[in-house]
């Protein structure tokens, strides 16, 4: 591009995240109020939540681009428009149209070459959890639940994250589903299904183990039965985004091995706080 945006506003964290490794974080002036990562990224301004966001401080910081995501800010995007801005909506729901996030990204900042070598590095690392699971004695059954009530199922790229860390989703055919109410099931089901291994991630909210373990029949299952029900935070796997492709899948993968009973390897630890039950 012969002149790439250099006053950007990102809606959504994974959008702030990405620009950051690509050393392009000066030209962010606006963030989401949800921003956590990279930590740094907390002081610039906060200008949205996740599907409201303040219009006029947006028009004020004077963007030349605005990163929105999903359906959820079409709203926020068709405004923005209105009021003469440049908006670009992103829409990526697997591992690999994050990895395609983060190269058309690096192409709109103009630093293509700096957005090959960050995909190289995440496929290597994802490549590197991958060849530890192949040493698993088994491949647990994997519940994920992204929301308690209604209790809906994990959303496509979490369940492909699942399987490179060496576990085995529980509802494979909800996967593909992109809205949420269209993954919600039924908790008799997940009895049937009997998974081993339980790990949520309420968007929001901190994971109350004792609701889960309290459901009907849910004592049952041997997932509850053994103590594998974990927390990983929402903000490592439910961005997608590069923190789901490092620490959100490194923290699965250290939930699995520590149900199956098989050593992770040191390189692959988690760099953030595990769920106090693996303490």
């Amino acid at each position: 591009m012969a002149h790439p945006p250099q006053r950007i506003v990102c809606l959504t964290e994974e959008t702030t995240e990405t620009l950051y490794l690509l050393g392009e974080g000066h030209r962010i002036v606006g963030i989401s109020g949800y921003t956590v990562r990279p930590p740094e990224a907390r002081q610039k301004p906060k200008v949205s939540a996740f599907i409201n966001a303040k219009f006029d401080k947006i028009v004020a910081l004077e963007p030349d681009l605005v990163l929105t995501f999903s359906d959820l800010q079409a709203d926020i995007a068709a405004e923005l428009i209105r009021r003469g801005l440049t908006v670009v909506s992103l829409n990526q729901r697997s591992v690999d149209e994050i990895l395609n996030m983060i190269l058309m990204l690096s192409t709109l900042a103009g630093v293509e070459s700096k957005g090959r070598a960050l995909v190289q590095d995440l496929r290597s690392q994802l490549d590197a959890i991958r060849t530890s699971a192949k040493a698993f004695p088994f491949r647990p059954r994997v519940f994920f639940e992204e929301w308690n009530s209604p209790l809906i199922s994990g959303i496509r790229w979490v369940e492909e994250l699942i399987e490179i860390a060496g576990g085995t989703p529980l509802f494979p055919e909800l996967r593909m589903m992109k809205n949420a109410p269209d993954r919600v099931v039924d908790p008799d089901e997940v009895v049937t299904r009997q998974p081993d291994v339980v790990i949520a991630s309420w968007c929001g909210a901190k994971v109350n183990k004792k609701t889960i373990r309290s459901r009907n029949g849910w004592s049952e299952m041997p997932a509850v039965k053994n103590g594998h029900i974990y927390e990983i935070k929402s903000t490592y796997i439910l961005q997608p985004g590069p923190a789901a492709l490092t620490e959100g899948v490194r923290q699965l993968h250290a939930i699995l091995g520590h149900v199956v009973g098989a050593t992770v390897p040191p390189e692959l630890s988690c760099v953030e706080a595990l769920d106090r039950a693996l303490r």
